[in-house]
């Protein structure tokens, strides 16, 4: 989590941005579609993983973002 918030500040330049798993676009300024998609290249090249276009549409909140992050980095 304390990762994904330093990404989610940079992205959005909110710098006092504290992410809950239950957090939202909606629950964010700034955060829109291109921010979302800036996110996510932030979050694949962090991670060293991909997301394909259905795991992001399933995406709500920050902790739907956190499960797909577990999932994809098991066992790596």
């Amino acid at each position: 989590m304390k990762e994904l918030n330093a990404i989610f500040q940079t992205v959005l330049n909110h710098q006092d941005l504290q992410l809950g798993y239950a957090t939202s676009a909606d629950d964010v300024d700034g955060w829109d579609s291109l921010a979302h998609m800036t996110i996510i290249s932030e979050i694949e090249k962090r991670y060293n993983i991909h997301f394909k276009l259905r795991d992001i549409i399933k995406l709500y909140s920050i902790g739907d973002l956190c499960d797909i992050i577990l999932k994809k980095t098991e066992g790596k």
